[in-house]
């Protein structure tokens, strides 16, 4: 997968480093609103091993308040510019569902990787954007809004349901002429624990679609809830569940804890290849 002069290469699962530049996410850790702290995440997350460093200004937690268009794209310059200077080889992702901040911060940064929670519900020029700019597209599973979407978890058969909303907009997506497709079933968006676990029992049944899955299910509730803790406790369960990921077919992990998603990715290639 080509991002400029770039190359994506996923036939090792790639890790994804999150970047929060906002003040309400919700694992406080990922916060970083400070150049020092957002510099201090990517040199760590690089040195490790992350292959894409994903940039959000818009918190997506349930119940999250809005942001303005101007305080997001405010936001996300400034993680972005950081990672161009600290970390200029390695992949740059946009996490937002406004075409306005993608095309901006693209015009200015160059091309990265569009990470759109809503699919392009949320913005109807967002898939125009992306085949304009020419850049790769996740299409992630998402009914509502951050603040609205727990409301929305109604669903008879949730794996049923994703595949076919990644059928209705990868056909949306083709017709607009976006050519690179990544698919995120969204694990925690409008979605209950129960839903979560089935669709992450189920994940290899997206890979009929024949492209990348990306897995973010990093210190959610679908962990803490389970072991009756919170986020910042939830690496381990994290961990268990990245490998279960990787076992039902995704090729990238959109992770808070870049050592230990890349710790769980070696393992897992060995596991995978020691016999064949």
């Amino acid at each position: 997968m080509k991002i400029g002069n770039q190359t994506l290469d996923l036939q090792s699962p790639a890790v994804m480093t999150i970047i929060n530049v906002t003040p309400d996410s919700f694992f406080a850790a990922s916060r970083s609103m400070h150049i020092e702290d957002i510099t201090t995440r990517v040199e760590e997350a690089v040195g490790w091993g992350a292959r894409i460093i994903d940039v959000g200004g818009y918190s997506s937690r349930p119940g999250a308040d809005d942001v303005s268009v101007e305080e997001e794209l405010n936001r996300v310059m400034t993680g972005v510019e950081v990672v161009r200077e600290k970390a200029p080889r390695v992949i740059v992702s946009i996490d937002t569902f406004r075409s306005e901040v993608a095309a901006k911060v693209i015009k200015r940064h160059g091309l990265c990787i569009i990470n759109d929670i809503s699919g392009g519900t949320l913005d109807p020029e967002m898939f125009s954007v992306a085949a304009k700019l020419g850049v790769p597209y996740v299409l992630m599973h998402m009914k509502g809004s951050p603040r609205n979407m727990q409301e929305m978890t109604d669903s008879n058969d949730i794996v049923a349901e994703v595949k076919n909303f990644f059928a209705e907009r990868i056909a949306a997506l083709r017709a607009a002429g976006v050519n690179d497709i990544i698919l995120d079933p969204g694990f925690g968006f409008a979605k209950t624990t129960p839903q979560n676990f089935r669709l992450l029992h189920h994940l290899g049944e997206f890979r009929r679609f024949e492209l990348p899955l990306l897995a973010g299910v990093s210190r959610k509730s679908m962990v803490y809830n389970i072991l009756d803790t919170a986020p910042a406790e939830a690496m381990t369960g994290t961990a268990a569940l990245n490998w279960a990921c990787l076992c039902g077919g995704a090729s990238i992990l959109r992770v808070h804890d870049t050592l230990a998603a890349i710790e769980v990715v070696k393992l897992h290639n060995y596991y995978k290849n020691v016999n064949g």
